[in-house]
């Protein structure tokens, strides 16, 4: 499985996407629900955000993380503290765990970067249980993203390479209403529900905004490494006019939204 996503350093996903996904992590797991003795898997664990969310779950009997990157998986294995909590490297859709050895499978913006979404989610349904839950959640980057959408609509109106960009970046996997649910239905889970989630995005200022990208971070990061240094400069003034939107630069706060689906496995 190859991943869409661009990662150069933890600590540039962390600026970019990690301390967000730490605030959506508890809200997925009221989602998905939890029960005393369950084990655990978490589907692109990334640098930990979910597991280390869950591990605050004392009454878990185990949590196993997945990841493709080995950049991730190196990064949360050394904030693991937990001796509950394991870290592999592993292909989503091809999880080298038996049929039924969890109580769940959750994936935390995921599903989007997985090339095959469905076989991913078909190997997350045969890892669980039945009456387990498979769970996963994802950005909805066409409509409720106001901060990257902000951004992007900015490089697309700048050539058209950036405007092919912004069609790639709108339209990836499960990010459409009804998407993930078709495709856990699809997968012959039952029960399937879909649910929007909202957080809210805080920057400092414009270069904690603008950070990571930069530095080539994720799928805006990416294209940003395919410009000359004319253009790039280009590029950031314009983000930044957008983001400042004629007044000081500072801080500024977006609310993002998140299409969560969770079905049972019969």
């Amino acid at each position: 499985m190859t991943s869409n996503f661009t990662v150069h350093a933890a600590s540039g996903y962390e600026q970019l996407m990690g301390r967000w996904s730490r605030r959506l992590a508890p809200k997925f797991i009221d989602f998905t629900g939890l029960a005393g003795g369950e084990k655990i898997l978490d589907v692109g664990c990334g640098t930990g955000s979910l597991a280390f969310e869950l591990a605050k779950s004392a009454d878990l009997a185990e949590i196993q993380a997945i990841d493709f990157s080995p950049v991730f998986v190196d990064a949360a294995r050394q904030r693991n503290s937990d001796p509950r909590v394991t870290i592999s490297q592993a292909d989503a859709t091809a999880l080298p765990f038996a049929d039924n050895a969890f109580d769940r499978a959750l994936a935390l913006l995921v599903l989007h970067f997985v090339p095959e979404a469905g076989k991913a989610v078909a190997e997350m349904r045969r890892v669980v249980r039945p009456g387990g839950v498979v769970a996963a959640v994802v950005w909805d980057h066409y409509g409720g993203m106001p901060g990257m959408r902000m951004m992007i609509d900015t490089v697309a109106a700048l050539s058209e390479s950036g405007r092919q960009m912004r069609g790639r970046y709108c339209f990836q996997p499960m990010m459409q209403p009804g998407e993930m649910k078709r495709t856990f239905v699809e997968q012959d889970l039952i029960d399937v529900s879909e649910a929007e989630l909202m957080i809210r995005m805080d920057y400092a200022d414009f270069d904690d905004f603008w950070a990571p990208i930069g530095a080539g971070e994720g799928p805006l990061g990416k294209y940003m490494t395919t410009l000359d240094p004319t253009e790039r400069g280009r590029v950031e003034a314009a983000v930044r006019d957008a983001y400042q939107a004629g007044r000081p630069d500072g801080p500024r706060s977006f609310a993002n939204v998140a299409w969560a689906c969770r079905g049972i496995v019969p």
